[in-house]
C-alpha cells in the first residue's frame, strides 16, 4: 500500500491559448535569475561593482546553454540519430537534456570572453559565482520533475517519486534522484560559502571547491540512475567524467594555493573594458597592492622630478666644492660672474691657488654671498 511519495506534475507545461508556458524553462530561467542576484552581491563584497555580474553573464549564459545541450546530444546521440528517430528532436532544448559539464565548460568561455572585455580576471569572477551557480543548479533540477525525468531505481521510501507511464517509462516509485542532487547541490553552495569566509579563498579555488564538492555528489546519485546512458567500465559516462573533474579540481586547489596563496582584492576599472594604472603590458591593474605601488610611481613622477631637478643640482655643486673635486663637464675653472647687482657693479671672487675647480666654487660662493649682502 503507498502510503507516501512525491507526484509528479501531469503535464510539464502550461498553455495559455497557443502559448505554452513550461516548467523546465522556468526552472532555468529563475536559476539564472538567482544566480545573476546573488553573484552580484559576492562579487560587490570582494570590491567589484554593481551590475559586472550581469555583464559577464550575458556571454556566459548562451555559452552555457549551448555547451550543455552539445554535450547531451552528444553523450546520448542515439536519442535522436538512431534509427527511427527525428535529428530535429536535438534542438528541442525545452524538452529537457542539459549536460552541466559541457554547460560549465563553454559557459566558462563565455564568461572569460566577457571578463575580458570588461577588464576583470576570470578565476575572481569565478570564485564570486560559484556558490550561485551551485544554487542555480538546485533550482533548475526541479524541470527534470516537470517532464518526469532522470528518476534513480525503484523503491518505497516514504519520499519516492511517483512516476507514470509515458514514452520510454514505466509507471512506479522510484527514487527522486532529482531531488537529492538539488539538496546536494545547495549543501555545496553552503559549503563554498563557509570555507570562503574561514579561509579567505582566491585564485578560482572557491570555484575549484564547488566544482570538487558538485562531482562528488554527482557521482553516487549519477550511479543510481536507470535512464539509458553509455556505460565505460561498468560505470556510467557520467559517473567517470565526475571522478575526473573531481581530480582535477583538488589538484587545482592543492597547487594554487602552494602557488598564490590568499585572496586577490579586486579594484575594478572604471567602466566596460577600461584600462586602468596599467603596467608596463598596458593591462589595467586589478589589485589593490598593484594599484598602491603604480599611485607611488605616478606620486613621484608628479611632486619629485621637477624640484628634484633644481635640488639636484645645488647639492652637486655643494658636493664639488667639499671635496674639492674636477669641475663638471665644461668648467674650465675659470670663476663665473654672478649677475649683476642693482647698483650696477660687478661681485669681485679670487679664485684659490693651485686648486683651479675648488677656487672657482670657492669664488662664485663669496661672490655670490657679496651680492647677496649688496642687495
Amino acid at each position: 500500500m503507498e502510503l507516501a511519495y512525491i507526484p509528479s506534475p501531469s503535464s510539464g507545461a502550461i498553455h495559455i491559448g497557443p502559448l505554452p508556458l513550461r516548467g523546465y524553462a522556468f526552472c532555468i530561467i529563475i536559476g539564472v535569475f538567482v544566480a545573476v542576484w546573488y553573484g552580484n552581491r559576492r562579487w560587490i563584497a570582494r570590491g567589484g561593482k554593481a551590475g559586472t555580474v550581469a555583464d559577464i553573464a550575458v556571454w556566459a549564459v548562451p555559452f552555457g546553454l549551448v555547451g550543455g545541450r552539445l554535450y547531451h546530444v552528444i553523450t546520448d546521440y542515439q536519442l535522436y540519430f538512431s534509427d527511427g528517430k527525428n535529428w530535429i528532436d536535438a534542438f528541442k532544448i525545452w524538452e529537457g537534456g542539459l549536460g552541466i559539464w559541457g554547460a560549465i565548460s563553454l559557459g566558462a568561455v563565455g564568461a572569460w570572453i566577457g571578463c575580458r572585455r570588461r577588464g576583470i580576471p576570470l578565476p575572481a569572477w569565478a570564485d564570486a559565482l560559484a556558490p550561485a551557480i551551485a544554487l542555480a543548479q538546485a533550482i533548475g533540477r526541479w524541470g527534470n520533475w516537470f517532464n518526469q525525468e532522470l528518476y534513480g531505481k525503484p523503491t518505497d521510501l516514504p519520499w519516492a517519486l511517483k512516476i507514470s507511464a509515458g514514452p520510454n517509462r514505466e509507471a512506479g516509485l522510484y527514487h527522486p534522484t532529482f531531488l537529492y542532487e538539488s539538496l546536494w547541490c545547495i549543501g555545496v553552495a553552503v559549503l563554498v560559502v563557509w570555507a570562503d569566509r574561514r579561509f579567505k579563498l582566491g585564485h578560482g579555488r572557491a570555484f575549484a571547491l564547488y566544482v570538487a564538492g558538485y562531482c562528488a555528489g554527482r557521482a553516487w546519485i549519477e550511479y543510481m540512475r536507470v535512464d539509458e546512458a553509455h556505460h565505460v567500465l561498468g560505470l556510467r559516462l557520467n559517473v567517470w567524467t565526475a571522478i575526473i573533474v573531481f581530480v582535477l579540481a583538488v589538484v587545482y586547489m592543492v597547487v594554487s594555493a602552494r602557488m598564490r596563496p590568499g585572496r586577490e582584492e579586486i579594484v575594478e576599472p572604471d567602466g566596460p573594458g577600461a584600462r586602468s594604472g596599467g603596467g608596463e603590458d598596458g593591462k589595467p591593474s586589478l589589485f589593490k597592492e598593484e594599484s598602491k605601488d603604480e599611485s607611488g610611481d605616478a606620486t613621484g613622477d608628479a611632486s619629485g622630478d621637477a624640484p628634484g631637478d633644481a635640488a639636484g643640482d645645488i647639492d652637486e655643486a655643494a658636493g664639488a666644492a667639499e671635496a674639492g673635486g674636477a669641475p663638471g663637464a665644461g668648467d674650465t675653472g675659470e670663476p663665473k660672474e654672478p649677475a649683476g647687482r642693482k647698483d650696477g657693479k660687478k661681485a669681485e671672487g679670487t679664485p684659490g691657488a693651485g686648486q683651479p675647480g675648488a677656487g672657482a666654487a670657492r669664488g662664485t660662493a663669496d661672490s655670490v654671498a657679496e651680492a647677496d649682502a649688496g642687495t
